[in-house]
């Protein structure tokens, strides 16, 4: 499947570039670079996904001067540690044979309860 999916990595990112807002999810942040949603398959007590709204495969292929960006996942990933009281949490991002979606994306996680 994961192959597969990689074949639909242009639409992918232009759905989240483009379309993001057609998307069935509860935004608990939205800005005009990034939204962020509990993951639909969560595999800890607290996981969000943080998506870039670039199309943007990997972070290999990110743009390493995009301040906005890297504000905005940053002040996000501090204000939902901060709403959901998370003493102790990870911020992961998967490359390579890691990654499974084939647009760049980050986890907020934790295993605290919310």
């Amino acid at each position: 499947m994961r192959h597969l999916l990689r074949y639909f990595a242009p639409l992918i990112g232009w759905i989240f570039a483009r379309m993001s807002f057609v998307l069935p999810i509860k935004r608990l942040r939205e800005t005009e670079t990034l939204m962020a949603f509990h993951h639909p398959k969560p595999a800890y007590q607290f996981h969000v996904l943080l998506v870039p709204k670039k199309p943007v495969i990997s972070l290999m292929e990110f743009d390493a001067t995009d301040t906005t960006f890297l504000t905005d996942l940053y002040s996000t990933v501090q204000s939902l540690v901060d709403e959901f009281q998370l003493p102790a949490w990870r911020l992961i991002v998967n490359g390579g044979e890691y990654q499974d979606f084939p647009h760049l994306h980050f986890h907020l996680i934790s295993d605290v309860k919310e």
